[in-house]
């Protein structure tokens, strides 16, 4: 009877052992599988659907990237170099300019290599990197136009206290604005997407790391961090956006009780330009990050307000100013009689 008890626990510590030594290596296994199709980078797609049509989305993406530099940079020397511009107007319009630039530049060089490269891809750090940037920046932009927007309310609707209220302090307090409120609201939508699980497909349809591409992309489920991300959208989106209509409306009953229609016809024309940006802006950023619809065609909504939209805010804002183009021809002048003196 012992022989017998004995031979059976032996032969239960043996299955034990063998049972154990199974799930151990069926464990092993799964562990290697998921180190296997862990994702170390990302493939950004971008148009390559539209293979004919590359090289030449490529020269014109780089004809209006250089522009759009060339522009912003042309702005920023002129408010720095002329007394006069040293204005809260022309300050937004400065800091407006340098976020253009940074802006493109975070989301073209990339986009103009995709192009053209045979390998689309990006790492997993440097995706997240770009994310975070090019979304803190976009969100920049945005309340900086609604900046922009309270500093012309406040200049038509109340010209004679303009200087009282706009003082050093609060100029520099609303030039710092944008950024806080960029980097806080893209730094948690950011950290709860980078924590996701991605073990799958890598492949992004999209020029640029987005949040929703990514997060289609990630294992488990997203609920949360959609619904954190969509937040974000909506403060980084729709409130600018909607702040910046309701002062513009503001400005529009003012400028109707303007009885000079000459007046009239230079306060509407600058106000018709601004608008038309920014909801061209605006609307094409609400579209793609608050209402993620139909995300076959984000990329080409994208486009419009990473690429174009830069493209026309120094002519908008800038060049169609008469204290810009004053200054522009004094600069002109200048040069011209300086090359007269030499020779």
């Amino acid at each position: 009877m012992r022989n017998f008890l004995i031979k059976r626990n032996e032969g239960e510590a043996n299955y034990y052992i063998d049972f154990q030594c199974h799930i151990m290596k069926r464990f092993g296994s799964l562990m290697d599988k998921v180190n296997n199709t862990a994702v170390e980078e990302f493939i950004l797609l971008a148009f390559s659907d539209l293979y004919q049509l590359q090289i030449p989305l490529f020269f014109v993406v780089l004809f209006v990237y250089i522009i759009c530099m060339f522009g912003n940079f042309v702005i920023i020397i002129l408010v720095i170099a002329e007394p006069s511009l040293h204005t809260p107007m022309y300050l937004f319009i400065c800091e407006l300019a340098v976020l253009e630039i940074m802006y493109v530049t975070c989301i073209v060089p990339n986009l103009l290599a995709n192009l053209i490269a045979d390998k689309k891809s990006i790492s997993f750090s440097g995706c997240f990197i770009q994310l975070f940037c090019s979304c803190t920046l976009g969100t920049a932009e945005c309340y900086l136009l609604a900046v922009m927007t309270f500093d012309r309310d406040l200049a038509i609707n109340k010209p004679l206290h303009y200087s009282a209220i706009m003082t050093q302090e609060l100029c520099v307090q609303l030039t710092l604005l944008p950024w806080i409120v960029g980097i806080i609201i893209v730094s948690i939508s950011t950290v709860f997407t980078a924590n996701l699980e991605f073990c799958g497909p890598n492949e992004i349809n999209h020029f640029i790391c987005d949040y929703y591409p990514l997060q289609s992309l990630a294992c488990p489920n997203t609920f949360i961090t959609q619904v954190v991300t969509n937040f974000g959208a909506f403060f980084a989106g729709v409130v600018p956006f909607t702040v910046t209509v309701g002062l513009y409306t503001h400005v529009i009953i003012v400028i109707l009780k303007i009885k000079s229609a000459e007046s009239k016809q230079k306060a509407y024309s600058t106000l018709s330009s601004h608008l038309t940006v920014a909801g061209l802006y605006y609307i094409t950023a609400i579209v793609v990050y608050v209402v993620p619809k139909g995300t076959q065609y984000n990329k080409f909504l994208s486009l419009i307000y990473t690429v174009i939209t830069p493209l026309l805010n120094p002519f908008i804002y800038a060049f169609r100013n008469k204290d810009i183009k004053k200054t522009l021809i004094k600069s002109r002048r200048l040069k011209l009689c300086q090359g007269s003196f030499q020779y």
